[in-house]
């Protein structure tokens, strides 16, 4: 007998035969076979709390109703629903709430609430009991308005911040008449440490939580809803949009595999950009006569130095400049760069277009930016660059390791996911310069010196040969190259590495014992790791612990680099990067290229292209005159901010397509606008391999155009012959290039909004976990590459005393152009901040007010430029450092960092230079 078949139990629910599958309650069976029980306090994926008494049901037998959303049916139990004695209680229930709400009417918040629902279903219109106490509405949050008139205390907004989202705001107090929901110590919501994440006001049944701007809206229902993804980080969160008269008012989030429903801050309260008054909607040529200069145009600006142009006359001249630099200098002086928040489909034809109609490899996006010694690393030693797991592993995993990665700011539903492990008991582990939010949830939390990753790492893995807890057989079976590995630690020890990175040896000794001992391991690291000039060797070594351990291959195991923006992912496997073709095929390949050139009828060339940076750095030499740029922003993103836009302002000719007047399109000689992310269909691919359909849901603005019509109305000019239809027709072809994703088709995407890749045939599930009995490699082994610790490129001196590294934060997103663009976001966090430790502001002179905030401005200098920003109180960060987003063109980031490379990935780094703090007087 099916072992499932025996464990399902048969009980009777209104007098039909109801079959409950393990584990369901009475509510969820009888919700999955259509019978209607109302609940209030109840949230599917939530823990049932029982506290409303809505869905109270009769059991025979027993003396007390019993709330049917906790309990749990046995087999031969009979349970009423609908009788007498359960509906009066259900509508006394009801009746009292309803008594709750202001004028004991409906909520006048939400134009039809839960609440309203079950009271109009049940027939309940009015409360015969005085109403509780009204409170005063709380504006005070940029997102979210409190109106706890309307609350009926059911608990879910309490659940959703505390065992959701973990971030421990919302809490009860008091007792009786008396208790209400507070947050944090009963601060207003905007004086609390709230997050934005909108998870209680998804929770919310009445709107006594509501998104801010649904106050100042019209309360009436949505035309129409339209399921998609999210556009920011590479969680690939589902979500979906509320649009009425074609703008977006609202989003909610979705049960995709990624979030379950979860979002965060920019997923639930960062779309309204898409109706900025600064959008592009018609071509833009430049005026004949404005020179370029490495001055940024202010978007104000731009029509002073661009005039509109017909989409025939734009497309004409981007198309002649380029065929002029082919014919005067050849496919080497011509460039492209895609973008990793367009889709699949937009990322292969870029990498397409500059391939076959530029003839040249020089095709980048800015993989290389993040994650490019990641993938350097994986490639080398595993054999493929796509993660081995999904993040949500680590509910499997007894020890979760999270490397230079601030989760809870960059992939904030992927930090909920390890929050929630933690609290259930497993091991989390944090390793990073800087003490990290989420280190309150985390058994180890190694602060260690900025740039000794390789030091640390190396102590790890001597601990694990010393003691002998190398996972033998594994290595014996699947690995090669264990011996030089194991030469190269024997200088590694925790004792001698201790002065090093900061840690000490017995906290070292600790964590690899547990790492290597658990039953299931799990690594997760971010750019924290990738962008230095020794990213390779730091991934290599992560690598090689996992290997030496065998810990991968397996549930709750494996090795995971969180992707950063939300095709990063996607737009590698297609090829947009300047050495592999789609799929990960080396351009050098005989083979591969045979392949493409067979698949795409062009003759193509066998050598790899120039990277990102590489490129600006052509630019400057006058060695690349021509560049087509998709939806980035070199001119905020790149390091050493002042050389890449000379470099950009020497360009003969430079084709900018995007969504606003961005730092880049001021260089630009043509600039075409393109659809933003809700104005368009594609496919998107996540961190966790998920391709997952995004789906139009708004009109464009203008004369905007999809970005896959406008590169091939691009490529039709330069003489290729192309002709599809849409993205569906050229996610045909990507089938055909891409062999990992053979299986797929656009109609099961329709149909299932995500599958996982591989997928190499029609029907095949996708495979969540991959080298589970082998690796990609010629030899079916992994490979081990020792790693030797170095310094980084450039170190304090007396001239330049603190280390400066850059990232992000949680409210913007990468050169915010979005996100500075969305009033909730830019309202939370509108100034260029640098934090610093309390100790190094008092050694410059610099003090706290009562509120927290120092009111003077610091200049931060680097050798290649300066910046000025507001000031931060952080001890998390480590003395001796400061911390900044790149997120502000007024205090670009960028303006600092080096452009020193890793030698394998080609990556800046970006997390280490040199600079000088002065003080400046604040006119805030």
């Amino acid at each position: 007998m099916d072992s499932t078949l025996s464990e399902v139990i048969r009980f009777e629910l209104d007098g039909q035969t109801v079959e409950a599958l393990p584990g369901e309650t009475i509510l969820q069976a009888a919700q999955r076979i259509g019978v209607e029980i109302p609940c209030l306090c109840y949230k599917e994926g939530y823990r049932p709390d029982g506290n409303c008494r809505a869905c109270v049901v009769e059991i025979e037998g027993e003396r007390a109703l019993a709330p049917s959303c906790w309990r749990v049916p046995a087999d031969g139990m009979k349970v009423q629903s609908r009788n007498e004695r359960a509906r009066i209680s259900q509508k006394l229930v009801l009746e009292l709430l309803l008594a709750d709400m202001p004028d004991q009417g409906r909520s006048p918040y939400t134009p039809r609430s839960e609440l309203d629902v079950w009271a109009e279903k049940l027939g309940v219109k009015q409360a015969r009991f005085p109403e509780r106490r009204q409170t005063a509405p709380d504006t005070s949050h940029p997102a979210i308005s409190v109106h706890l008139d309307a609350c009926i205390q059911c608990s879910r907004c309490v659940r959703a911040c505390r065992e959701e989202q973990v971030n421990d705001v919302i809490g009860y107090a008091f007792r009786g008449d008396h208790s209400t929901i507070v947050f944090d110590l009963g601060d207003p919501m905007g004086a609390s440490t709230c997050v934005a994440c909108g998870e209680c006001v998804q929770a919310c049944p009445t709107g006594a939580l509501l998104s801010a701007d649904l106050l100042t809206s019209s309360t009436s229902e949505a035309d129409r809803t339209v399921p998609s993804v999210c556009p920011y980080c590479g969680v690939g969160c589902q979500l979906e949009y509320r649009v009425r008269e074609n703008r977006i008012f609202e989003v909610q989030g979705r049960s995709g595999p990624a979030n379950r429903s979860r979002l965060c801050v920019k997923g639930r309260y960062g779309f309204d950009y898409v109706h900025h008054p600064q959008r592009l909607t018609r071509p833009l040529i430049r005026r004949e006569g404005v020179p370029k200069t490495p001055e940024l145009v202010a978007p104000e600006d731009f029509s002073r130095v661009f005039r509109e142009a017909s989409w025939e006359e734009a497309l004409e001249q981007a198309a002649t400049g380029f065929r002029q630099i082919l014919k005067a200098q050849g496919p080497s002086a011509l460039a492209g760069f895609g973008c990793a928040k367009g889709s699949n489909e937009e990322a292969y034809l870029v990498q397409k277009l500059i391939r076959t109609g530029f003839g040249t490899n020089n095709v980048d996006h800015c993989t290389r930016l993040c994650h490019a010694s990641s993938v350097a690393a994986l490639l080398e030693g595993i054999g493929s660059g796509a993660v081995s797991n999904p993040f949500n592993d680590a509910e499997e995993a007894e020890v979760i390791l999270v490397v230079g990665s601030n989760t809870t700011a960059n992939h904030p539903v992927a930090a909920t996911f390890f929050k929630n492990a933690a609290k259930a008991g497993k091991t989390l582990v944090l390793i990073d310069p800087r003490r990290i939010d989420m280190a309150r949830h985390a058994t180890f939390s190694l602060q260690f010196h900025p740039g000794t990753d390789v030091a640390l790492f190396n102590a790890l893995m001597h601990v694990v040969v010393e003691e002998g807890l190398c996972n033998n057989a594994f290595i014996r079976e699947r690995t090669e190259g264990f011996e030089a590995l194991r030469e190269n630690l024997k200088d590694y020890s925790p004792e001698r590495m201790a002065p090093v990175c900061g840690v000490p040896a017995d906290t070292l000794r600790q964590v690899a014992r547990r790492y290597a001992t658990s039953r299931s391991s799990i690594i997760f690291w971010g750019m924290g790791v990738s962008q230095h000039i020794h990213g390779t060797d730091n991934a290599r070594c992560l690598i090689a612990l996992a290997l030496m351990t065998g810990q991968i291959g397996r549930p709750g195991t494996g090795l995971h680099p969180l992707r950063g923006q939300n095709n990063v992912q996607g737009a590698s496997d297609m090829g947009l990067i300047p050495m592999v073709f789609p799929d990960y095929q080396r351009v050098d390949n005989p083979k591969a290229r045979q392949f493409f050139e067979e698949l795409w009828g062009s003759k193509l060339d066998p050598r790899p292209g120039l990277t990102v940076v590489e490129i600006a750095e052509a630019a400057h030499q006058g060695e690349i005159s021509g560049i087509y740029i998709m939806g980035e922003n070199p001119a905020m993103s790149d390091p050493n901010l002042n050389h890449t836009r000379a470099g950009l302002a020497r360009l003969k000719h430079l084709v900018v397509q995007d969504i606003f007047p961005t730092e880049t399109a001021g260089f630009a000689d043509v600039i075409l606008p393109a659809t933003a992310f809700p104005e368009k269909d594609g496919t998107f691919t996540n961190t966790n391999r998920q391709v997952q359909l995004g789906r139009q849901a708004l009109a464009p603005p203008g004369e905007a155009r999809p970005d896959w019509w406008i590169i091939q109305e691009l490529a039709q000019r330069l003489g290729l012959e192309w002709s599809y239809s849409g993205p569906e027709e050229v996610f045909a072809e990507i089938r055909k290039a891409t062999p990992s994703m053979a299986g797929m088709t656009w109609a099961r995407l329709q149909a299932e909004d995500s599958v996982t890749y591989p997928c190499e045939n029609e029907g095949d599930p996708g495979a969540p976990i991959i080298f589970q009995e082998s690796f990609p490699r010629e030899s079916g082994k992994a490979r081990f590459v020792p790693a030797t610790f170095t310094e980084a490129h450039e170190l304090p001196d007396p001239e330049f005393p603190y280390v400066f590294i850059t990232g992000r934060q949680l409210e913007h997103w990468h050169t915010g152009s979005m996100t500075r663009r969305t009033r909730v976001l830019d309202e939370i966090e509108p100034l260029p901040i640098v934090s610093v430790h309390p100790e190094d502001l008092r050694a410059l002179g610099l003090v706290t007010d009562v509120r927290g905030v120092v009111e003077e401005v610091l200049q931060v200098t680097s050798r290649r430029g300066q910046l000025q920003a507001h000031v931060r109180p952080d001890s998390g960060v480590p003395q001796g450092s400061v911390y900044m987003a790149f997120s502000y063109h007024e205090a670009a980031a960028n303006l600092i960092t080096t452009d020193a490379l890793d030698p394998f990935g080609k990556i800046p780094e970006f997390k280490f230079c040199a600079v000088r703090l002065d003080r400046q007087r604040s006119d805030r």
